[in-house]
């Protein structure tokens, strides 16, 4: 199989990019590895923002442990809800996920719930505890995107953008290759490749805009957990589109409208519509 990536437009050709590395005779899958540095970088930042907030970091460590395991358990338990086709008759794959299948908005879901019980029973403020972890989630989701990257999965349509990013063929899902594609190949010393969207890049970037805004944001806040609610609404807008161009959208049955546009279009509306509730009740009480 053809292990290279290319970027025809930025002039950048990867000859060889594997999907794992051996170590001591034991295979380890980049997307693993990836996902690891994402949850050490995550908690990283999360346990600075506790202690700059005076709060206790070893109570967030403990925390973050618990809900480290509960969404990844909750970001695979979403993607094999949406398709379950592909394992109600080989259930045992419902554990393997060397290859990807991860629902960053299942993990979401469930972290948030972990969070909410953990901070009940250790009686925390949880919109000061949502703000304080979110600016080390969406850190952990700009690293963690490259995991799709190895994986050669996540990409959207054929475009023939600057960032346009082509895959051989032979590595890819043949599922997730439309007919524009399959029109479009481009054949390079032999090998067939794909031109599409790089939607992985364009996730990470975004939340990147997303990340830097919160880290200017968080001084500014008017009450607790707006800065919260700014990376939902921020995160939303941003996977709402991206969404939009990926060619492997899990889908709401029956409907066939893809659950993470629908999922943002509501964090987006629910997320705008509390802040500008708070602050105006803010602002009354104020006398303003």
């Amino acid at each position: 199989m053809d292990m290279s990536i290319r970027f025809p437009h930025l002039g950048i050709s990867l000859p060889h990019v594997g999907k794992t590395i051996t170590i001591f005779g034991f295979d380890i899958a980049y997307y693993g590895m990836v996902i690891a540095l994402a949850m050490i970088v995550g908690i990283s930042i999360a346990l600075k923002e506790a202690k700059r907030t005076g709060q206790n970091p070893d109570t967030y460590l403990d925390m973050l442990m618990i809900t480290m395991v509960t969404s990844v358990i909750g970001a695979r338990a979403f993607f094999v809800i949406f398709t379950w086709e592909n394992y109600k008759d080989d259930l045992i794959q419902i554990f393997n996920t060397r290859n990807g299948g991860l629902a960053i908005y299942g993990g979401i879901i469930v972290g948030a719930v972990t969070v909410y019980i953990f901070g009940r029973v250790k009686k925390m403020n949880f919109p000061l505890t949502a703000d304080t972890v979110c600016m080390g989630l969406v850190a952990g989701q700009i690293i963690g995107r490259w995991g799709n990257f190895f994986n050669r999965e996540a990409f959207g349509g054929y475009t023939d953008g600057l960032l346009a990013m082509q895959l051989p063929v032979s590595a890819v899902r043949q599922n997730e290759i439309t007919s524009a594609m399959w029109d479009h190949l481009v054949t390079i010393g032999g090998v067939e490749y794909i031109q599409v969207h790089p939607t992985f890049l364009y996730e990470g970037l975004w939340n990147l805009g997303v990340l830097l805004f919160l880290f200017w944001f968080r001084k500014k806040k008017k009450f607790q957990g707006e800065l919260f609610l700014c990376y939902l609404a921020g995160y939303g807008a941003g996977r709402f589109w991206i969404e939009g161009l990926r060619t492997d959208q899990l889908l709401i049955p029956g409907i066939g409208f893809p659950v993470s546009q629908a999922l943002s279009a509501v964090l987006v509306v629910c997320s705008l519509l509390l802040i500008v509730h708070n602050r105006r009740k803010r602002l009354k009480e104020q006398g303003v």
